[in-house]
């Protein structure tokens, strides 16, 4: 009988491992992006289309003892070459971009944290600022209390002369 461990009935942690390999998510995603890079370079598509223009002279115009991919079998080798390097170039592309995807999606949270941030940290001085007047328009300026103190220098100069008035009515009644 198998080894409880070993059974399907039993979760997937506990079950041995006849193979496992251990690959950094990371480090795997770096390479992909330094992949599908250099395949969006214009070097390395002129640095392509050299080889399979060499690869398909080769194997035209060399003799057959010398050729390893004859055209009468359509370049097969050079079918299968290309299909293969399609075949992992489009996965480690999209890995590429979903990893980009990820830090752009990032980027736009960081980006509209920052902006409610502003947005918070200018309405808040706004505020401020609406204070600031109202209690502008509260204070005395210079021109009003110009016209108050004239307002009460006359008041005074008023009082005087009706004081002086009465005074002198009051020794010319005497």
């Amino acid at each position: 009988m198998a080894n409880s461990r070993d059974r399907l009935d039993s979760p997937v942690g506990t079950r041995k491992k006849f193979f496992r390999v251990a690959i950094d998510p990371e480090r795997f995603g770096r390479a992909s992006e330094g992949f599908a890079r250099a395949m969006g370079t214009g070097g390395f598509l002129i640095g392509m289309s050299v080889v399979v223009l060499l690869w398909l002279t080769w194997n035209t115009l060399a003799p057959e003892a010398n050729q390893f991919d004859p055209r009468a079998t359509n370049f097969t080798l050079l079918t299968l070459i290309l299909s293969l390097q399609a075949s992992y170039a489009a996965p480690l592309i999209l890995l590429a971009q979903n990893r980009q995807d990820d830090r752009d999606r990032v980027k736009f949270e960081q980006d509209r944290q920052r902006a409610e941030r502003n947005l918070a940290d200018t309405e808040y001085l706004a505020r401020e600022v609406v204070a600031l007047r109202l209690a502008m328009e509260e204070m005395a300026t210079r021109d009003f209390v110009r016209d108050e103190l004239r307002d009460l220098m006359r008041e005074l100069l008023e009082e005087l002369r009706g004081n002086e008035s009465k005074g002198s009515k009051t020794k010319s009644s005497k």
